[in-house]
């Protein structure tokens, strides 16, 4: 059986055309091979987007990893669909997958919208790494509509959790996430999707972090905590995991990632589980109020301006 036959998507929309989105947007074209509509509200990030999925094309066929053909048809299965059409521009995707800030009113917004204006058929996935899933499922629901009716239960159990990794193209995982009211028909095809674009697939109950997170965020806070007290320096506090414990990269380096992200997904455990152990670090918090968020920025615990 091949992979659009299991998972019965013939087109996907990617909302959100950052690091994540356009990363999504890519395996999707690429690996899973199926059209893509890529939509954001900024004009500036798609173009940004666009021109980084081209230099990644590019770098795939010098290193042999592609054909140039291939390169070539999967730059054409993306198209955009500019800001001021909106969401109605997915009308007809067969999924959805939001890929925008850890921001749960944000979200709900979004998911609201995408029940309004989409297919009924159509999965609504988020890429959320933290936040609740069954609440952004809970947002689907329209005016009028309730949970326990037949058309409010249909729009909530097409909502998943489809949590890619970054980088996307590099990264082999994804998190598969069930709301409460998500379907087994939905995850079927998500898990099937995600085989399509290339990944491993694992699963998780919807907690606050999922698994991923709720053990990586502690341990990269935890990092910036001894560096808050002095107990090493930032060196030390990376060299110690990465020699000690053979881990690839240390947890500063790796919060560099986007420590905003990372904050915020802090903050989403905190405020879930109400434990104490998860409150973040104050230099955590600090680090994001002077807009030093590593990567993203040029700036964070290392220097990335050069």
């Amino acid at each position: 059986m091949s992979g659009i036959v299991a998972h019965g998507i013939r087109t996907v929309g990617v909302l959100g055309s950052g690091q994540m989105g356009l990363g999504i947007a890519f395996v999707s074209a690429l690996r899973a091979k199926v059209p893509v509509l890529l939509h954001d509200r900024s004009e500036a990030q798609l173009k940004k987007g666009l021109a980084f999925m081209d230099k990644l094309l590019e770098k795939d066929v010098a290193k042999g990893k592609i054909q140039s053909q291939e390169a070539k048809e999967a730059r054409e299965r993306v198209t955009v669909v500019p800001p001021e059409k909106g969401l109605a521009g997915l009308r007809d995707v067969d999924m959805v997958i939001e890929a925008v800030s850890e921001n749960l009113s944000l979200k709900e917004a979004i998911f609201r919208n995408l029940s309004a204006e989409v297919s009924p058929d159509a999965i609504l996935a988020s890429n959320t790494s933290s936040i609740s899933i069954t609440k952004i499922a809970a947002a689907t629901l329209l005016d009028g509509e309730s949970a326990s009716s037949e058309k409010g239960q249909k729009s909530a159990s097409r909502v998943v959790g489809l949590h890619f990794f970054n980088p996307v193209p590099v990264m082999k995982l994804v998190e598969l996430i069930s709301a409460l009211q998500t379907s087994k028909d939905t995850l079927d095809r998500a898990r099937e999707f995600a085989v399509a674009c290339g990944k491993e697939v694992t699963t998780s109950k919807d907690v606050p972090g999922f698994v991923s997170n709720a053990l990586l965020m502690p341990f990269i806070n935890e990092a910036i905590m001894c560096l808050e007290k002095g107990v090493a320096t930032r060196d030390d506090i990376d060299k110690t995991l990465k020699l000690g414990m053979n881990h690839p990269m240390g947890p500063l380096q790796l919060g560099s990632i986007g420590l905003d992200t990372c904050l915020a997904i802090q903050q989403t455990l905190y405020t879930g589980t109400g434990d104490s152990k998860y409150r973040p670090s104050v230099l955590l918090e600090r680090m994001v109020d002077a807009q030093w968020l590593g990567k993203k920025s040029g700036k964070g615990f290392y220097d990335y301006s050069e």
